[in-house]
């Protein structure tokens, strides 16, 4: 099944699907769009491109597990998607993967506005890798 992740964000939200075996993810984009109803109708577009039959919407929790307000914005907002688009969100811990991103970046060399711009893409990439090697 195709699977599309989510590391949602107040201004940028980084998109990434996986192929149907399951096995390889890539990132799709990075949609910058603060207006909740038109991020929604924009991952929803991409959802139905990419025939998507599951949803993975990255969850911050802090290192001691607890969550805090931005885990409540990203429930809420992994409800609303799944209900938009017809196909089932699930929320998974995205501890560390902003991070990681970043160490990705600095190995790559990669600096500047192609950072920026890359970082969130790559951080859904990782929260969908993490999912997949969850489930196996």
């Amino acid at each position: 099944m195709v699977i599309l992740s989510v590391d949602y964000g107040d201004a940028r939200t980084g998109i990434a699907v996986c192929d149907k075996t399951e096995t390889l993810a890539s990132p799709v984009t990075v949609i910058k769009e603060k207006n909740q109803d038109k991020l929604l109708e924009k991952i929803i577009e991409i959802v139905s491109e990419k025939n998507a039959g599951k949803i993975v919407v990255g969850l911050p929790k802090n290192m001691d597990g607890s969550e805090g307000f931005r885990a409540e914005a990203c429930r809420e907002f992994a409800q609303k998607l799944g209900q938009a688009a017809s196909v089932p969100a699930e929320l998974y811990d995205e501890r560390l993967t902003t991070a990681a991103a970043y160490s990705m970046l600095n190995e790559g060399n990669v600096f500047g506005k192609k950072r920026k711009d890359a970082v969130d893409a790559l951080a859904a990439v990782i929260i969908l890798e993490d999912y997949l090697k969850s489930k196996n």
